[in-house]
This record gives structure tokens, sequence and C-alpha cells, in this order.
């Protein structure tokens, strides 16, 4: 019977088949101990001199690592294992025979690493980090589809920009320029004027020449958006989706960060409410920090980690300047220099993972603002036609997978966060 290793505890003293990948083996006279993994998890299975043929027990003992095998033998409960359980084998099927694996237990720079991602994904490391991103992915969905919201998906090529002109790339589409998304926001607001609630989740572009830790060209975002919404209701989604989304994964994955030796007391704390701060109060902070920046200029990874180390948990910095965010922001009717958006700050320096805010939903002003940051307006005709036809106040935020996913995992840099990483330098594996 063939069974994966995350289910023989259900198969205590029953011969069973398990499928799977040498990691790692040793020797001990007679004995032989392989480490098999198969995905759900490694178990240790213990090959007897005295229970297989010669020219089997002799063959196990030269296995090279990630040879592929079929492992026939019994189950028993083992309480020095991780697991709890251990195979005692009674025959041994080679599939394919590995050789000269080149990651090897001495460490490895993360260039070399990096070059050979197809096979750095099978390390008990990624395996934990893929199995929180996971948790993240899953968790996301679950918080807005138990909420009435509708899943949406947005395209891919889009024929104008959403976030900036500058960090575009440009495709051609049958001979007409499109561009990779940069956000499926403008798609979601078409969609919140038709179902209310919705939500897409996918991949979006930025072409940023940017090579500091926290950027990648290519990333996940989850980004909801809800029709007759204000800035205040934003924030409060934000606040509420976050916490729900952390406690989860902390729950569900407190496995994988304690392999990751990663401090959950910080996760912990990511309880409501959330510090907010004007961005005015933001500037006064970060002057009395010694990090004076002049009004009216967006936040660096710098300054973001100075405002969030002054709190235990995220923080939400509401009514930046309009001059420094994109077309689309509603301005503070209050302060017509500021717009109504939010960006939430995590703790412990990983800087910002939801941006967001009010759309502006007035159709003259929608249009002065779209010539003003030197847009084409009939590219964004369809967009207009939104303010035209039951325009309401409506706000969202989008939210990075793989930011997240760092700072739920401790981990210094995103790339390891996803699967196949895209920076300035790297489109391969």
């Amino acid at each position: 019977m063939r069974v994966y290793v995350d289910e023989v505890r259900r198969h205590d003293g029953a011969e069973v088949a398990l499928r799977g990948w040498l990691y790692h083996r040793r020797s001990s006279g007679k004995l032989h101990f392989l480490l098999v993994r198969d995905g759900t998890g490694t178990i240790q299975c213990v090959v007897f001199a005295k229970d297989v043929p010669p020219e089997l027990f002799e063959r196990a003992g030269r296995l090279p690592q990630e040879s592929a095998l079929e492992v026939t033998g019994t189950v028993q409960a083992d309480a020095r294992s991780p697991l709890g359980y251990e195979l005692a084998v009674r025959d041994l099927r080679v599939v394919q025979e590995a050789q000269d694996y080149p990651i090897t237990p001495k460490d490895h720079g993360p260039a070399f690493l990096l070059d050979h991602r197809h096979l750095w994904l099978r390390s008990s490391r990624q395996h934990a980090i893929m199995r929180v991103r996971a948790s993240v992915v899953r968790a996301c969905r679950d918080y807005f589809d138990r909420r009435g919201f509708t899943l949406l998906d947005a395209p891919i090529f889009t024929p104008a920009a959403c976030e900036g002109t500058t960090t575009l790339f440009a495709v051609d589409y049958f001979g007409t320029p499109a561009y990779l998304t940069q956000s499926g926001q403008l798609y979601m607001e078409a969609g919140a004027m038709a179902f209310g609630k919705v939500y897409c989740f996918g991949p979006t572009f930025r072409a940023e020449k940017s090579k500091t830790r926290r950027h990648l060209t290519e990333f996940w975002m989850i980004e909801p958006e809800v029709a007759f919404a204000d800035l205040d209701d934003d924030m409060a989604l934000a606040e509420d989706f976050l916490v729900e989304v952390v406690g989860r994964v902390v729950e569900e994955r407190r496995t994988e960060l304690a392999f990751l030796e990663r401090d959950t007391a910080p996760l912990a704390r990511v309880q409501k409410p959330f510090p907010r701060l004007r961005y005015d109060q933001a500037l006064a902070l970060l002057a009395a920090k010694g990090k004076p920046v002049a009004f009216g200029d967006d936040f660096g990874g710098d300054e973001e980690t100075v405002l969030s180390e002054h709190f235990d948990r995220p923080v939400l910095v509401h009514r930046y300047p309009a001059q420094c965010k994109a077309f689309y922001m509603k301005t503070d009717p209050a302060d017509s220099r500021l717009a109504l958006c939010v960006d939430v700050l995590a703790p412990e320096g990983y800087g910002e993972i939801v941006g967001g805010g009010q759309r502006e939903d007035d159709l003259a002003v929608l249009e002065s603002r779209i010539r003003a940051h030197g847009l084409p307006l009939d590219t964004f005709s369809w967009y207009v036609d939104l303010r035209r036809y039951g325009s309401v106040p409506h706000a969202g935020f989008g939210m990075g997978i793989e930011r997240m996913v760092a700072w739920l995992c401790g981990l210094h840099h995103v790339r390891e966060t996803i699967p196949f990483p895209r920076m300035l330098e790297r489109l391969t594996p």
C-alpha cells in the first residue's frame, strides 16, 4: 500500500510503500539510515543487513543524495524521531540514481543557490518558507471569501500605467504597445461597482532598477476593493485583515516558524488597535529620531524602518501628500495638499506591507488628475466611465505576499519568499 510520509502515523505496524528522494544517508555497521523526503515530510528508513539481500544492502550504502527511491517496509513508532515513526525497510527500488548533486552540506553563497534555485527548493529551509507562503495565500483568500467578497481576475496585459510610467515592462501586443500589469486595482474598481466587494490575487510587475532586499520585479498581490467605503473603512479593513492572517499563519505553521528560528513573540502582538499616524506626525517623529524628511517627499526604506521600530505592531501612516501618490487617490477635503491614502508598515524593520486608500470618485477631478500626470485620457476612457455611471465613494488596498512572508518568517531578503525570484539581474532559472 502506497502512502505519503505525513500519513504514516495512521499505519503503525503496517507494511507500506513510500516514494521519494534521498535527503541524507549515514551508516553504522550493519545498519543504513536513509532519510527519505516526499514533499509532505521526511522519514528515517532503517535498512538492516539481515532484513534485505546483500546486494541491496550494499547499494543502499552508496546511494547518492537526491536519488529517487521506492521504499517498502513496516511503520514503527520511535519517540526519538521528530515524526514519531520510522520505517523498517524490507525492500528498496532505485527509480533513478542521482549523480554529483551540486548543493552539498557545505555553505554556499546566495548567487550559487539562486543559480540552482530549482534544486535549492528541495532543502528543509525552503520547504518551511514555501509552506508559510501557502498558508499566507490561503488565509488571505479565506478572509475575503468568508466576508462576501467576489474573486475577480485582473488582466496581465494592460494598455497603460497604474502606479507610474517609469516602472512599466513594455511588450508588443500584436503591433500595439502594451504593458505587464503593475496592479489589478483599476479593474477591481470596475468590479466593485458591479459586485460591491471584490478582490483579485495574481502576479504584478514593476520595472524598478532596485537591488534592495525588499524589491522584486515580479511579485504577487492580493487587492480588495469596496464600494461605498472611505479611508476610515479601508484602514479598518486592512487592520482586521492583517490581524486574522498573521494569527492564522502563526497557528498553522508553528513547526515551520520554529525551524526557521523565528521569534513569534512580536507576531503575537499583532492585535487591534494598530497605532495610526498622519503624515505630518510621522515627519515629526522622524525629525525627533534624526531622520528629517521634507514635506512632500515619500518615505523610503530607511524612514519606514525608523517609524516602524517605534511601535510593537504594524502602524498605519495616512494622508501622505497628494504629489507623491498616484493620480487616482482622492484628496482630503480638509486639506487639498493631502491624499486620502494609507500605508501599513510592518514592525521589526520590514517596511510597507499594505498600501491603499480612497479613490477619486468625481468625474471632472479624475479627468484633470489624469491630464496633470501626463497620462493619455483616451486610454483611461473605460476607467473614467466608472465615474459617469453610478459613481460612489470606494476604497481598497494591495498587500504584497512576498513582503508579508519575509516578515512572518523573519527573512532578511524577499528573494527566498517566492519559488523563482525575478530581480534586476536575475531572469533564470
